[in-house]
């Protein structure tokens, strides 16, 4: 059986994963979360905690683990691609509404006097923040990404362009992708569907999404 680790994003914890690990487990994975410091820390601070859990997993039984993340989660496993410490150790990844080029929403948080200086996370959003990391994966690792179309919240009004409410449509994808494809769900309801756990799980066991 296949272990699957699944990362939260900004300000959550692994509850909020909980559902796609359910509908993760009915295809045959064998699912995992973490809770993590994804609020006051920026996400690249906190990835040997990944790191660790995904040498201890694949300690188990020795087989590769694989990644999924939502948001800033999907962040961290770019980040854990280009680190290259675990590499040989992991499986196939899927990012989930991911703002793999900088949340607009992120960069307007920051014309907030110290809000970003608290929530340390949000400043990692920004897209300059993240190219200056020069997240590329140049292992033979596959990653897909699904990105939503519904902006059924608030804070959609004031980002230009296809979005879900939080992430723009254009910034999850990204050339190092395998594969990419979209969904109508929101930001925070996309990884709670069972038609994400779907894909999802054949990207896990193809590297396709179709």
């Amino acid at each position: 059986m296949d272990h699957v680790l699944l990362l939260h994003g900004f300000n959550k914890s692994s509850k909020d994963m909980a559902a796609l690990s359910k509908y993760l487990e009915t295809f045959g994975f064998h699912c995992h979360s973490l809770t993590l410091p994804l609020t006051r820390q920026e996400f690249d601070r906190v990835t040997q905690l990944v790191v660790n859990e995904v040498e201890e997993l694949a300690g188990l039984n020795g087989r590769k683990v694989h990644l999924v993340g939502h948001s800033t989660g999907g962040l961290l496993i770019r980040h854990l691609l280009t680190d290259h410490s675990a590499a040989e150790r992991i499986g196939r990844c899927v990012q989930l509404a991911t703002p793999n080029k900088g949340s607009q929403l992120a960069m307007l948080a920051g014309t907030v006097k110290g809000y970003t200086s608290w929530f340390r996370t949000l400043k990692s959003l920004h897209t300059a923040y993240i190219e200056k990391l020069s997240l590329i994966n140049d292992t033979a690792i596959e990653m897909g990404a699904i990105a939503g179309t519904t902006s059924n919240l608030w804070l959609g009004r004031f980002i230009k362009g296809e979005n879900d409410g939080r992430v723009e449509v254009s910034s999850v994808d990204i050339p190092e992708l395998t594969d990419f494809t979209t969904l109508p769900f929101g930001h925070k309801d996309i990884h709670y569907h069972y038609e994400t756990a779907v894909l999802t799980a054949r990207f896990l066991n193809t590297g396709s999404f179709h």
